[in-house]
């Protein structure tokens, strides 16, 4: 499905006297190693949205692209569902976020959703929101959601087995998002100074394990992870534990708040 962006010709050896046959040109119509996902498993996780959509029962679902690589250009990036005999352009709006049209040739041709970047160059979420919440919060329950659309449909990234925070990594919806050992990384929308639960009358400030993508990332360790570039913004939250209601909210102090607007 994928074509490379360049011309090949095939160079025939021929004997002495021979006359020159013209190789053969193929013309190529797509970016080499562009960022792709399963549109067969991106529709799979629009399902999950809409089997537990009680979870977040006033929340819309929009896919959202975000950066990896530190020089990856986020501006005016093209996404399209590529199929054996079809192309549907998907509108992405100012913010990287889209919706994901629903076509049944695509379907049927195990298409692809292609975005004009490299491989490698971004991260793919879920993400689903509330409207009306306070400024710097989200809602647990919106976050439970993302984290069962985003597993089933595919779009975490991370890629290597050579370290063992991937290579002992849980995998499976139902074991990431409903253990204390599921390992789904979220983002904010700044570095991250804290983030603190709050329920009615009960109120929790996460530690730092679960800031940062749990501290442990090295130099080494980053390119393999999602969050490369974007590590001082990741947080988990326990969306495993029931004791904590949908409703709670999940409130953000930044790094770059005024002085004095920090807990």
């Amino acid at each position: 499905m994928r074509r490379l962006a360049c011309l090949i010709p095939l160079f025939l050896a021929a004997p002495a006297g021979a006359q020159e046959t013209p190789a053969p040109v193929v013309t190529v119509t797509q970016t080499r190693d562009p960022v792709d996902k399963s549109y067969r498993k991106m529709i799979a996780g629009m399902e999950r949205f809409a089997r537990d959509h009680a979870l977040a029962p006033r929340a819309t679902l929009r896919f959202q692209l975000l950066p990896r690589s530190p020089t990856v250009d986020m501006h005016g990036i093209t996404l399209r569902v590529v199929g054996d005999h079809i192309t549907i352009p998907v509108p992405v709006a100012p913010d990287n976020t889209f919706i994901l049209p629903r076509n049944a040739q695509a379907l049927g041709e195990d298409a692809a959703v292609i975005a004009n970047r490299k491989t490698t160059s971004m991260t793919w979420r879920a993400r689903i929101e509330t409207p009306g919440l306070p400024p710097g919060t989200r809602r647990l329950g919106d976050l439970r959601l993302e984290c069962l659309v985003g597993m089933d449909a595919g779009l975490v990234s991370n890629s290597s087995p050579l370290f063992g925070w991937l290579a002992n990594a849980i995998t499976g919806t139902e074991r990431v998002c409903n253990s204390p050992e599921g390992n789904y990384l979220f983002f904010a929308e700044r570095p991250l100074f804290s983030v603190t639960l709050r329920a009615g009358a009960r109120t929790e400030v996460l530690p730092f394990k679960m800031l940062y993508a749990g501290g442990e990332q090295t130099r080494d360790m980053l390119p393999y992870c999602d969050c490369q570039v974007l590590v001082d913004r990741t947080y988990y939250v326990p969306i495993w534990d029931r004791g904590w209601p949908d409703d709670t909210l999940v409130e953000f102090a930044y790094m770059d708040d005024p002085p004095g607007a920090r807990p």
